[in-house]
């Protein structure tokens, strides 16, 4: 569905990221995780065409889409989450989530109705008519995506969706996040929890330093050397090998 060839991006001197590639196939969860600082965002927004790289190629089910802009890779059918969660604080969560809705309904009427649809699929039915400002972290993080769900996407970019998250409020949303991708909607997930990654994930790439440093199952890349040495850590990886990925 998705091909990222060789993108780099620079901003004046410094080289964000450098030359990474990656592929994700339609109906898998795929993970994009490395440290702090390691180019992921830039290269979403590079994906979700909220920057133009430097070098290289975005390529949607074979078409080139490197110069398109972002409302158009919308229509196409690639939606994003933002890492740190805006939502419009003077409007509810149903306005909220018909901004999204909008894309591919124009009447009111038909957006309200989608994006009530969508606030209940995630769990956010009561909180309709509520102040979106009024949410807890947990909430406005059901909101952001559900924000992105309404424009109906076909491949989905979660930036950090369980940052922030307590170990209840996590194990709560991924059985969402599974969900979404049974429903037919391809994920890449950028995400620093790594059970998570573990239990989600079909396959995992590594950036670090704007590179891509190993790609492979999630078992596969919690034992890299390079992995190990760059985010992970000896003691984390021993534990995620020694627990496994649990259903």
């Amino acid at each position: 569905m998705l091909e990222v060839q060789d993108i780099t991006m620079r901003f004046g001197g410094l080289t964000a990221v450098g030359g990474a590639s990656l592929k994700v196939v339609p109906g898998r969860i795929v993970g994009l995780i490395g440290p702090n600082g390691a180019g992921k965002t830039t290269l979403f927004a590079i994906i979700a065409g909220f920057l133009t790289p430097t070098a290289g190629r975005v390529v949607l089910e074979g078409t080139d889409i490197t110069g398109r802009p972002a409302h158009e890779r919308a229509k196409l059918g690639i939606a994003r989450t933002f890492q740190i969660v805006q939502p419009f604080a003077g409007l509810n969560v149903r306005e909220n989530i018909a901004v999204g809705a909008y894309l591919r309904h124009a009447g009111a009427a038909e957006a309200h109705a989608r994006a009530e649809a969508v606030a209940r699929r995630l769990g956010l039915g009561g909180d309709l008519d509520k102040p979106a400002s009024s949410l807890t972290v947990a909430g406005r993080k059901r909101l952001e995506l559900a924000r992105a769900l309404a424009t109906e996407p076909r491949l989905l970019l979660l930036d950090e969706v369980l940052a922030g998250l307590n170990p209840s409020e996590i194990r709560d949303i991924v059985p969402v996040i599974r969900a979404i991708r049974d429903e037919g909607i391809t994920i890449l997930m950028i995400e620093h929890v790594m059970q998570a990654v573990m239990n989600l994930c079909d396959e995992v790439y590594v950036l670090a330093q704007g590179e891509m440093i190993a790609e492979g199952t999630p078992r596969e890349v919690c034992v890299d050397p390079k992995v190990i040495e760059a985010y992970l850590g000896r003691g984390a990886a021993e534990r995620l090998k020694a627990e496994g990925a649990r259903p």
